[in-house]
């Protein structure tokens, strides 16, 4: 039994962090479902953005949908929603057989809607209607227009993944939102079995302190506030008002580890899938931490439902000048601007390709 499939059995889901066309036609992505446990996958422009730019898989169908005339976001989307769909009939079987607890995809709205409800619960539901799959999530990010949308969007009956979080506060804003979804389906005599993951971004803590603290220290915030944060999930879900939800048929927002590749050349390949083993969880990592932990991955202990030592060792960071609080809400306004960003990195990866596949096909 290999490392991926001993976490599988610990109650940990591994999802993979990247999607495209190649995983899926040269039978990759069914192996890795097959041969290390992977149960589910995530996506965002920048996992696109380099699969378009970098191989010739989407070629056929950027040039039929440039010559159809399709605006270029809505040709990103026919070919995102192509593959996630293609996807999502690999998990399905999965989907079935957890009672729609595991075998996910997701996919993400545009991020330059970060700060627009409305818009964002709109796009919520078509692009969960477009896609016409009960397993594919939608990543709304958890910002203070994303809230209510994330609301708004669980009460409409469309799953929602919620992106970038970073501390326990963010993640019971996310659940809050979640549950307030669901009650109010409830009292509208709806299905309260919507689903929900709530994610919570890891690495970039580390990456946002490396200049700060010293070498006994480095790698040690993220997993710290994934220790806190894991705490606060275990005693949402042990709470009257969630067991009354759940008693009434709801199905647990599960917490979901994002941003698990590891960004410190000096520290281990598989560092955060080892610390983050923690039952009725999600680890989503990108394709070669998957790889390597199957290869030489160790699994622990899961983590402790009373979040062990992380206050004693967040306490360090104090000491040290840092305002964890602060950092969670900088690293979500950076989080929004580098989506943003990647997001018109995409659209003009798509417009510069669709444009040199119709000169290069010559008059239709």
């Amino acid at each position: 039994m290999n490392a991926t499939q001993r976490l599988h059995d610990l109650g940990q889901s591994l999802w993979l962090d990247n999607i495209t066309r190649g995983l899926l036609t040269s039978g990759t992505l069914e192996r890795y479902i097959r041969e290390l446990s992977a149960t589910g996958l995530t996506s965002n422009p920048t996992i696109f953005d380099h699969a378009i730019r970098n191989g010739d898989f989407y070629d056929d169908a950027i040039r039929e949908k440039a010559r159809a005339g399709n605006p270029v976001e809505a040709m990103f989307f026919d070919l995102a929603l192509e593959d996630l769909v293609a996807a999502a009939d690999l998990f399905r079987p999965i989907h079935h057989a957890s009672g729609g607890v595991d075998g996910w995809v997701s996919l993400e709205v545009s991020p330059l809607l970060a700060d627009d409800t409305a818009s964002t619960v709109t796009a919520a539901s078509s692009l969960h209607a477009k896609a016409g799959r009960p397993n594919l999530f939608i990543k709304i990010p958890g910002t203070a227009a994303g809230i209510p949308a994330i609301e708004q969007a669980i009460f409409a009956g469309v799953p929602v993944n919620v992106t970038l979080l970073f501390s326990p506060e963010h993640y019971l804003a996310a659940a809050e939102a979640y549950m307030r979804g669901i009650e109010r389906r409830l009292a509208a005599g709806l299905d309260p079995a919507v689903a929900s993951v709530a994610s919570v971004f890891i690495s970039r803590w580390d990456v946002a302190v490396r200049d700060r603290v010293p070498a006994a220290l480095q790698n040690h915030l993220g997993i710290a506030i994934a220790m806190r944060t894991y705490k606060a999930y275990r005693e949402l879900l042990a709470s009257a008002r969630w067991q009354k939800l759940a008693a009434a048929g709801a199905q647990p927002q599960r917490l979901l580890w994002a941003s698990t590749g590891t960004k410190d050349p000096q520290a281990s390949d598989v560092l955060y899938i080892e610390a983050l083993a923690a039952a009725d969880t999600i680890n989503t990592m990108p394709e070669k931490t998957l790889l390597a932990f199957a290869e030489h991955g160790v699994v622990k202990d899961g983590l402790p439902a009373d979040g062990g030592d992380a206050e004693q060792r967040l306490a360090e960071f104090t000491r040290l000048g840092i305002d964890d609080k602060a950092l969670a809400a900088d690293l979500q306004r950076q989080g929004v601007v580098a989506f943003a960003e990647s997001w018109n990195d995409l659209l003009a990866c798509v417009t510069e390709k669709s444009e040199a596949l119709s000169k290069s096909a010559g008059p239709a």
